[in-house]
């Protein structure tokens, strides 16, 4: 019989980098002056590639300890925006077929290229790609168990409004919200095993996660 090639991962997640926007670090312990290094990191729980539980926006009483990891990983459509122009109110339209083709239960990942901004402030959080009031309802309607994205919110982080009302709308009809996504060019298949991966964080309301894909894999399986 013929092999099957190897199973590739993909790393999605940007790093965490001391300075930046929610995240700072101390060194504890050296290994020149106590024998080991250690150190002490402070973590806003929304930085980086994170995942939002409904207690973020009071959409319910989920917390990201109480997330079942089922709701964490499988199998997943991508989807190609790019080029997608800044603050593009995005809609079921932009689906294209997989609108028609995709499998209630399933993940969804939007590729905007948004993380090639993530070093322009300005650009990353105030010219962001939204989820539209449409695209919300059909997410929920389609039963997505994870919708990802590449900017740091689904929603205008500056207008309180539109932000809690999308956020309510995802976290409330129990899709599971991952923010910050990168490097989904690096996708050379239109399904994958996605999996975002949180610290069990006791009444979290979020928290960062190392987000992966996995292409050469049979992902049916984990439907949750």
């Amino acid at each position: 019989p013929r092999a099957m090639p190897a199973p590739r991962l993909i790393d999605l997640t940007l790093p965490l980098i001391p300075g930046q926007r929610g995240v700072a670090m101390e060194p504890k312990f050296t290994v020149a002056r106590d024998g080991w290094n250690a150190a002490t990191w402070q973590l806003y729980s929304h930085t980086g590639t994170h995942m939002d539980a409904q207690f973020h926006f009071g959409a319910g009483p989920e917390t990201i300890d109480t997330k079942p990891l089922e709701k964490c990983l499988g199998p997943a459509t991508v989807v190609n925006l790019v080029p997608l122009a800044p603050r593009t109110l995005l809609t079921v339209a932009h689906l294209g077929a997989v609108a028609q083709t995709f499998t209630p239960g399933e993940s969804l990942l939007l590729r905007s290229d948004w993380h090639t901004y993530a070093s322009d402030p300005a650009t990353y959080r105030d010219g962001l790609p939204r989820i539209s009031e449409e695209l919300a309802q059909w997410c929920v309607a389609r039963r997505v168990k994870i919708l990802g994205v590449e900017p740091p919110s689904v929603a205008d982080v500056n207008h309180l409004p539109e932000v809690t009302r999308i956020h309510h709308i995802l976290l409330g009809g129990g899709v599971t919200i991952v923010e910050g996504l990168a490097h989904l060019d690096q996708l050379t298949q239109p399904r994958v095993l996605f999996a975002a991966l949180p610290l069990k964080l006791a009444a979290g309301d979020g928290c960062p996660v190392r987000a992966f894909a996995v292409e050469g894999v049979d992902a049916s399986a984990l439907t949750g």
